[in-house]
């Protein structure tokens, strides 16, 4: 059975391996709420260091312009704060300290809702993905747990996870036009992305970047009604944590 609409949380804490994934798997839940005023922050776990297709770029350029971009996406769905944990792109790995990174910052917010990548979701192609959802779940029973990272904080327990590009969905968060749009317009925000993730040519005419983007945007409003009905984004909902 599927549920729909969780009563708006006080506190919200999204988790995503790299920026922008937060923003694709749950960007118009978290401008929803944030409107209702709930309080949210990010977590960004890796630093962007790989989303190039540049051979020659300046890694260390990229990963400080993906962390302005994160900042200003953030702005744009109302979220309160991001913290970056800075592993690198695409080595992320379920390493004590990263563990240790999620418990810590589960008990910094202090939220009543987690939201992050489904790891049991068959057929992921990335790697920190897959462990980046393992850690949001075992950061989560570490934050819980006073003999977990003593010195991380005082213990706190989320009510609820929601799971994004879940396996199995068995919840739906209903967005109106703004909280689409805020989610469209956060996507946009990560310029360094546009070619490789958004199909968004920097170097084309105007009235060409202007169609790329028109139909990024249309795809991603259309994935928001994928299943029928009211457009909403789909989740995995675990509730006894």
């Amino acid at each position: 059975m599927t549920s729909r609409n969780l009563e708006v949380p006080t506190r919200v804490l999204a988790i995503g391996a790299h920026p922008d994934d937060v923003e694709f798997g749950c960007g118009a839940t978290l401008a929803k709420w944030s409107a209702a005023g709930a309080h949210c922050e990010l977590l960004v776990l890796t630093d962007g260091s790989k989303g190039t297709w540049d051979p020659s770029a300046d890694l260390a350029a990229l990963v400080t312009t993906r962390e302005r971009e994160q900042r200003d996406a953030c702005r744009r769905l109302g979220v309160a704060g991001v913290h970056f944990g800075r592993f690198v792109d695409g080595e992320l790995e379920e390493t004590t300290a990263a563990r240790e990174l999620v418990c810590r910052t589960v008990r910094t917010v202090r939220p009543a809702v987690v939201l992050g990548h489904d790891p049991w979701k068959r057929y992921r192609l990335h790697s920190d993905h897959r462990v980046g959802g393992q850690l949001v779940i075992d950061g989560i029973v570490a934050a819980r747990d006073p003999h977990f990272f003593p010195d991380a904080g005082t213990p706190h327990r989320p009510d609820r996870l929601l799971l994004f590009e879940a396996e199995v969905v068995d919840h739906l968060e209903d967005v109106d036009d703004a909280a689409a749009t805020a989610k469209v317009e956060a996507l946009l925000a990560h310029r360094s992305q546009w070619r490789s993730t958004m199909g968004i040519d920097p170097g084309a005419t105007d009235a060409q970047r202007a169609a790329q983007a028109d139909a990024f945007t249309a795809r991603i409003r259309a994935e928001l009604v994928d299943g029928g009905g009211a457009p909403a984004e789909h989740f995995k909902l675990l509730d006894e944590l």
